[in-house]
């Protein structure tokens, strides 16, 4: 029993509408954080004379780099489709929490 996920918190009358912003907003994060790396990224290497402007935009991935990209992106996915399973997140305490401590007395 304790193995098993506890159920999931929701704020409107559907599930699915909290599963649905919760994606939104781990992509709204992660979005925001990346789009400001990159650009703290970008000014960085052309301040220092490391990157010729433009020059990503024009970058292509060897095959390696590639495939290293799609199994980081799988992985992306799959963490972001986890908030439409329908499982808490969070772990909380085991519902025989009490009975647990009880026996270890």
């Amino acid at each position: 029993m304790a193995d098993e996920p506890l159920p999931e918190q929701t704020f409107f009358a559907d599930p699915a509408i909290d599963r649905v912003l919760g994606v939104a907003m781990t992509l709204a994060a992660e979005v925001w954080v990346l789009r400001d790396r990159v650009r703290a990224l970008e000014a960085l290497l052309v301040a220092g004379g490391q990157l010729v402007p433009g020059a990503l935009d024009a970058y292509a991935p060897s095959a390696d780099e590639a495939e290293a990209i799609a199994k980081d992106r799988e992985a992306f996915t799959a963490a972001l489709m986890e908030n439409l399973l329908g499982r808490q997140v969070s772990k909380g305490a085991p519902p025989d929490l009490v009975e647990q401590l009880a026996r270890k007395r």
